[in-house]
């Protein structure tokens, strides 16, 4: 075997939880294959540049070799390099700024006045 589908190679060597998953990535064009969108039925061969973006970060990788069945996490550094910068992978752990609003119970539809105030704050945390 010298090629295999990329959805298959990247939930083989554990990019993605499942299958389903890996596909819909490559459909939402968040994977790349040697600079190139690729869809779910591109094939990969050894020596080629994966690059998958999730969440802020893009993670990128070279194909070693090729494997379509999901290996344990241990054998993954034989099938595939990691090229991924570190400040890169410093923004998948990231702290997320949560803003939690908070209504007493029984006051009610908010304002008009209230929804701007709160469409302003949601703004400067954009």
């Amino acid at each position: 075997m010298d090629s295999v589908r990329i959805d298959k190679y990247i939930w083989a060597i554990r990019l993605y939880k499942t299958r389903s998953e890996a596909t819909e990535a490559c459909g939402g064009n968040k994977v790349r294959l040697n600079g190139a969108v690729a869809k779910a039925s591109r094939q990969v061969k050894a020596d080629d540049i994966i690059e998958v973006h999730k969440g802020p970060a893009t993670l990128s990788y070279k194909v070693l070799k090729i494997s379509e069945n999901r290996m344990g996490a241990g054998l993954v550094p034989e099938f595939a390099e990691d090229l991924t910068p570190e400040s890169e992978k410093a923004k998948l752990h990231a702290p997320h700024e949560t803003i939690v609003l908070r209504r007493d119970k029984g006051a009610g539809r908010p304002t008009k006045k209230d929804r701007r105030t709160l469409d302003a704050l949601m703004d400067l945390m954009d």
